[in-house]
């Protein structure tokens, strides 16, 4: 079975590892910001139910070994800055393996989503992971429509994905067997 966690990889300023439950607290903020769910119909409006459900679903995923959000930790303060990893997703009833990425409030607008999205782009295909990686974003979040797009991917479909209107956007690796 493939690793798709990036336990252990870096970036310049950030280190991948697993999320752990120590992490609740650092990550709770996420959820007490209006504008980091916004976009998201169907999340509890508690904001530490809502982190619960995340955590316990991040956590099923790495024992089913379906890949996975990794915590991103800067390297100079060893702070939690958001979460991004490699997520095996149905989508339209076919697999696809998703670049997903949250940063927290505080840290938006310093490039850690695009940093950690192209560490997890790079990781796929240099391991060989799929042939290509989608991004599932709500059709009206234009930040993260950015990233995408400045990750190479490019706008694939819109579907309806978990009761919410989405873009699928997609990159395609290159094959060099």
């Amino acid at each position: 079975m493939p690793n798709y966690l990036l336990e252990g990889q870096t970036t310049e300023r950030l280190f991948f590892r697993k999320l752990t439950p120590e992490d609740f607290k650092d990550w709770l903020p996420f959820y007490d910001n209006p504008a980091s769910t916004q976009y998201w119909n169907g999340l509890p409006t508690d904001p530490s139910t809502a982190c619960k459900e995340q955590f316990k679903r991040i956590f099923e995923r790495y024992e089913l070994g379906i890949g996975g959000m990794n915590a991103l930790i800067s390297k100079k303060d060893n702070r939690l800055i958001g979460m991004c990893g490699l997520l095996i997703q149905q989508v339209d009833n076919s697999e696809e393996l998703e670049i997903g990425y949250s940063v927290l409030p505080k840290f938006w607008r310093q490039g850690y989503a695009f940093e950690a999205a192209k560490k997890c782009k790079d990781f796929a295909f240099e391991h060989r992971l799929r042939d290509s990686l989608i991004s599932i974003i709500q059709v009206d979040n234009i930040p993260s429509q950015r990233t995408a797009i400045k990750n190479g991917m490019r706008l694939d479909k819109t579907t309806t994905y978990k009761n919410n209107r989405v873009h699928i956007f997609r990159i395609h690796g290159t094959k060099t067997d």
